[in-house]
């Protein structure tokens, strides 16, 4: 297991927030992944316009997982339409 920084961006809109992490959470569980710390950011506005959106609600996770199973989250994360984008890093061990 190793860990990593989550870093999410939704919707600011509640009906899409909602939904968005509650998936976010759902394959995170699916995958076996222990979230250590939900830091949220708040609203934000993004420098470049997203899925049609200016704004973002920014969420912060700090995440263990098994590297073996990255490739297959990340796949599953681009599916979660309510998210306009995330990004993993690798912490130092």
């Amino acid at each position: 297991m190793r860990n990593y920084e989550l870093m999410t961006v939704f919707p600011v809109e509640e009906d899409l927030y909602k939904p968005g992490i509650d998936a976010l959470h759902s394959i995170l569980a699916d995958f076996g992944v222990q979230i250590k710390s939900e830091e949220p950011f708040g609203d934000r506005d993004l420098a470049y316009e997203i899925k049609k959106k200016t704004k973002g609600r920014y969420v912060l996770f700090n995440i263990e997982a098994d590297p073996a199973k990255m490739i297959e989250l990340d796949k599953r994360f681009k599916l979660i339409t309510q998210m306009l984008t995330y990004l993993f890093v690798r912490l130092e061990d």
